[in-house]
């Protein structure tokens, strides 16, 4: 009975941990992210105070809060309850057999993190990171945006000597900075099975070292990160004015260097543009070689759209692809996202993906970030391009060399603007909605077939958003 009631007692320590830690997502993401992403999130098993399980209930939501959420799970739980060891997030249909361990309490006993698939690609010591397995050189998309990082991040994962160290990665948020760090992780460990890599960002880098100054043990947290032949620390920006942190921090970077080791940094902007990070250490920092990885460009969005595309086996549409990668411009991880967020509605709702499935999936998202556009610019654009009078798009002229151009038109209108069916066809003097309805079906049809009408789409794409 006295078990059975610690158990029970257990469980509703968790389950109030859990309740406080959604409030605390839910303030720090905002409704809408929180509403989208992280509501669906259930508690599992609120048994296992030190081990807890989280569901969602599909593999892309999954996928998506392991990525963007994970080591914040972990930091919410253990500021409710120390004793948490790990979180696991799962998916409800395979929650039973699959168990993908995200994170471990620093210095814990050695165990090995039950996966169910890539099981080399997943440390099992603490001394080493819990690399993301698809997170290889061989699935970054490299341009003249990221060429210079790439290139550095692949020699310095190179086996032989160390050419230089440390190498300084910066770049704005979701450009590929945490991929090419992991990607250096993999093929070091590739080529050295034994090294000791640790992986982790500057904030789990202060808050470990905090805990280990309140549990007197500061020389373990000194032995594990000293001790690395390879250590990774990202967004470095997030230690800014923590002096404490700082101070160990430099020490450890220097120990590093003096034993001609590897060290990688990463943070949002190069060293001499950092606020609130000592001098000395930024010196050092720069000593190494810096490389920056420029916004991406369409065509890398476009590559990265359609490999993930073929991943899943899912079918995109081109129109689709060009949608995402035109209109959402902030970084890589962003498109991403919203394809996920398109795969994953479309998977829940049993929908098959098309422009009009996409533009309404992500309405919120295209309007936040697209430049106003207006028909009246449309209208003029196309014009121009096909040599017509503006009048000549809104009159009741069927010529084909008419009749086309409108077309187009009121396709662009319907992707570069959020006016309503009918709303469109009254710019276009006074059709009816199913008219724009045809002429929006009709150029997606030719767009894969016809190379000229899909030419003059996307030049004429590139002249409206840019």
């Amino acid at each position: 009975m006295a078990q059975a009631r610690t158990r029970d007692e257990s469980g509703d320590e968790l389950a109030r941990a859990w309740a406080r830690v959604r409030t605390n997502l839910r303030l720090s993401a905002g409704a809408r992210l929180f509403d989208q992403w992280l509501a669906p999130i259930a508690l599992a098993d609120a048994s296992d105070r030190q081990d807890v399980r989280l569901t969602l209930p599909s593999a892309f939501m999954t996928n998506w809060v392991r990525n963007h959420y994970a080591e914040r799970l972990v930091h919410e739980f253990r500021a409710q309850i120390p004793a948490v060891r790990t979180v696991s997030i799962e998916t409800q249909r395979a929650a039973a057999v699959v168990t993908e361990v995200l994170a471990e309490a620093p210095m814990a006993a050695p165990a090995v993190a039950p996966v169910a698939a890539a099981p080399a690609a997943v440390a099992s010591v603490p001394d080493r990171p819990l690399l993301d397995p698809r997170l290889t050189f061989d699935r970054f998309v490299a341009d003249a945006s990221n060429l210079v990082a790439v290139n550095a991040a692949r020699a310095l994962a190179a086996p032989g000597p160390v050419r230089f160290s440390p190498l300084f990665l910066h770049g704005g948020t979701g450009q590929g900075k945490t991929h090419l760090m992991t990607a250096i992780g993999h093929a070091f460990l590739d080529a050295h099975a034994d090294a000791r890599v640790l992986m982790m960002s500057a904030e789990r880098f202060m808050f470990d070292f905090v805990a280990a100054m309140r549990a007197r043990d500061t020389h373990a947290f000194k032995t594990r990160l000293r001790g690395c032949d390879l250590l990774l620390i990202d967004d470095l920006q997030f230690i800014a004015g923590k002096d404490a942190t700082q101070e160990e921090f430099f020490h450890t970077v220097n120990e590093i260097m003096a034993a001609g080791k590897r060290l990688v940094i990463a943070a949002d902007r190069a060293p001499q543009a950092m606020d609130g990070i000592e001098p000395r250490l930024l010196s050092r920092l720069g000593a190494g070689l810096v490389a920056d990885i420029r916004p991406s460009t369409v065509d890398l969005r476009r590559t990265v759209l359609e490999r993930r595309a073929a991943e899943v086996e899912a079918r995109v549409p081109s129109e689709v692809i060009e949608l995402l990668a035109g209109r959402i411009t902030s970084s890589v991880r962003e498109v991403e996202g919203a394809l996920n967020r398109i795969l994953a509605y479309a998977q829940l709702t049993a929908t098959t993906i098309d422009l009009e499935f996409a533009m309404q999936t992500l309405a919120d998202q295209l309007r936040g970030g697209q430049r106003r556009v207006t028909i009246d610019q449309i209208q003029k654009a196309v014009s121009d391009h096909f040599e017509l009078k503006p009048l000549d798009l809104v009159s009741a002229r069927r010529a084909r060399a008419v009749a086309r151009p409108r077309q187009i038109a009121m396709y662009l209108a319907k992707r570069l603007t959020t006016r309503s069916l009918p709303e469109i066809g009254r710019k276009f003097g006074g059709r009816d909605h199913s008219t724009v309805i045809h002429a929006v079906r009709r150029i997606e049809e030719l767009r894969d077939s016809d190379r000229d009408v899909d030419g003059a789409v996307r030049v004429l794409l590139g002249q409206l958003e840019g």
